[in-house]
C-alpha cells in the first residue's frame, strides 16, 4: 500500500544524488535551459568573440572621440608666395625681416627604400640646400635585415654627390622590441651625422621623413627671411599611394629649425606650436612596385597594423591602391565624430596635377604611376 502523498514519477532527476551517471546529471543540468538560449551561447558567443577579434580595432577607432582629446591647436601662419613677388615683399607679408644673405640649409633624412620619392625630394630642394644628410641602416625599425638601398643606387643621385654626407648605422636586432626604440636609436645616430656634416648655429635644418617633401619656395623663403621662429612645423598636403588621392592637409610632423649646437635634436614629433600653411607634400606609400608596399608594411614602426597575413596579398594591395582604400582596413584616426564620419570610405579621386613637385612633372614618363589615372603598380 502506497503511503499518502506519494506520487509515482519517472523523472530521472529525482533522488539521483551522486548515483547517476554523468550523462544523466548533464541532462538534469540542461533541462531548465531553453534550446534557443543554448544555441545563442554555443554559437553567438564564439561569433561575438571572433567579430571582436576581426573588427575590435575599428570599434576602438570609431569611439576614439570619446576616449581621446584632440591635441592643442597650432598657431597657423598664413603662407604667401608668387614667383613675381620679391623676396623682401614676401618676408614682410609674413611679418619677418629680410636678410642680406641667405642661411645655409641642411636636409637630413633617415632612409628606408623610397628611391623615387628621394629623387623627387632632392631635385625639388637642390637649388637651396647646402648639404644633403642621409643615414640608412641594415635594419628596419622592426628588426628585419634589409639591403642598403641607397648605397646600391648611389649613382642615381650623382647630381647631389658634391653636397652629400652619407652614413650607415648597424641595426641592433633586439627580438620582440618595440619598433619605436630602434627608430629612436637611428635618429640619435642621424644627430651625430648632422654634426659631422658641418652644421653651425643659425643654419636651417629640415627634419622630415623622406616622403615629407617641403616645397622649394618654402625653403627659399625661410633661408632668406629674418626673425622666423626657431622651430617651425610645416603643414603638408597629405597624399596616399600617389598624387591622385589627396587625403587632407593635416600632415604636420615635418619641421625646419634654426640650429643651436647642444640644443637642437633630430626628432619626428611636435616641437613647436607654430605651423606654416601649405608648405609641401606628404606622399605616403607612394611606391612603384607592389613588393615595396609589402616591405614597408612589415618594416615600419606601425607594422603591428598587419593583423592578418592576407593583408600582404599582392592582389589585395593592388585593389586597395586603385580604390584609395586603407591597406590595414583601419578607420580614420580623427578626434571628432564629424571628421571621422566625413572620412569613412575610400579617398575620392583627384584629377588635379597642379602645383606638384617640379621634378615629377618634368619626368612624367618615369613617374607616371604617381599621377592621376595610373593606379596599376608593377610587380617586380
Amino acid at each position: 500500500m502506497l503511503e499518502a502523498g506519494y506520487k509515482k514519477s519517472d523523472d530521472l532527476c529525482n533522488n539521483v544524488c551522486g548515483r547517476a551517471s554523468r550523462a544523466v546529471r548533464l541532462r538534469c543540468i540542461l533541462r531548465g535551459f531553453d534550446a534557443r538560449v543554448l544555441v545563442l551561447l554555443l554559437v553567438g558567443v564564439p561569433a561575438l568573440i571572433f567579430g571582436i577579434y576581426l573588427h575590435g580595432q575599428k570599434v576602438t577607432y570609431f569611439l576614439r572621440p570619446l576616449w581621446k582629446s584632440p591635441p592643442k591647436p597650432f598657431n597657423r601662419i598664413p603662407h604667401y608666395h608668387h614667383q613675381n613677388v620679391s623676396m623682401e615683399k614676401l618676408c614682410r607679408l609674413h611679418g619677418w625681416g629680410v636678410r642680406e644673405t641667405p642661411r645655409r640649409v641642411f636636409d637630413a633624412v633617415l632612409f628606408n627604400n623610397e628611391l623615387d620619392i628621394l629623387a623627387i625630394r632632392w631635385n625639388e630642394l637642390h637649388p637651396y640646400v647646402s648639404e644633403f644628410v642621409l643615414l640608412e641602416s641594415n635594419s628596419t625599425f622592426t628588426g628585419i635585415v634589409k639591403p642598403l638601398f641607397f648605397a646600391e643606387n648611389r649613382a642615381r643621385f650623382g647630381f647631389a654627390e658634391s653636397r652629400l654626407t652619407y652614413g650607415t648605422v648597424g641595426g641592433r636586432f633586439v627580438k620582440g622590441e618595440n619598433p619605436f626604440v630602434e627608430e629612436s636609436y637611428q635618429r640619435v645616430a642621424l644627430d651625430q651625422l648632422i654634426r659631422l656634416a658641418g652644421i653651425s648655429d643659425d643654419d636651417l635644418l629640415i627634419m622630415s621623413d623622406t616622403d615629407e617633401i617641403p616645397s622649394a619656395h618654402t625653403i627659399n623663403l625661410l633661408r632668406w627671411c629674418d626673425e622666423i621662429p626657431e622651430k617651425l612645423h610645416l603643414q603638408l598636403r597629405n597624399y596616399l599611394y600617389s598624387f591622385e588621392f589627396h587625403l587632407d592637409d593635416k600632415s604636420w610632423r615635418a619641421s625646419v629649425h634654426r640650429y643651436r649646437a647642444g640644443k637642437t635634436r633630430y626628432a619626428h614629433y611636435r616641437q613647436s606650436d607654430d605651423l606654416l600653411a601649405d608648405s609641401g607634400w606628404h606622399c605616403s606609400f607612394c611606391f612603384r612596385y607592389i613588393n615595396d608596399f609589402v616591405f614597408k608594411m612589415k618594416a615600419y614602426s606601425h607594422a603591428d597594423r598587419v593583423r592578418f597575413q592576407y593583408f600582404l596579398n599582392p592582389s589585395r594591395i593592388q585593389d586597395k591602391i586603385c580604390h584609395g582604400a586603407n591597406l590595414f582596413d583601419m578607420l580614420p584616426e580623427e578626434y571628432t565624430f564629424k571628421e571621422l564620419i566625413g572620412k569613412l570610405g575610400p579617398i575620392p579621386h583627384s584629377y588635379s596635377a597642379i602645383d606638384l613637385p617640379g621634378h615629377l612633372l618634368q619626368n612624367v614618363d618615369k613617374f607616371k604611376y604617381l599621377l592621376p589615372g595610373n593606379c596599376i603598380r608593377e610587380t617586380g
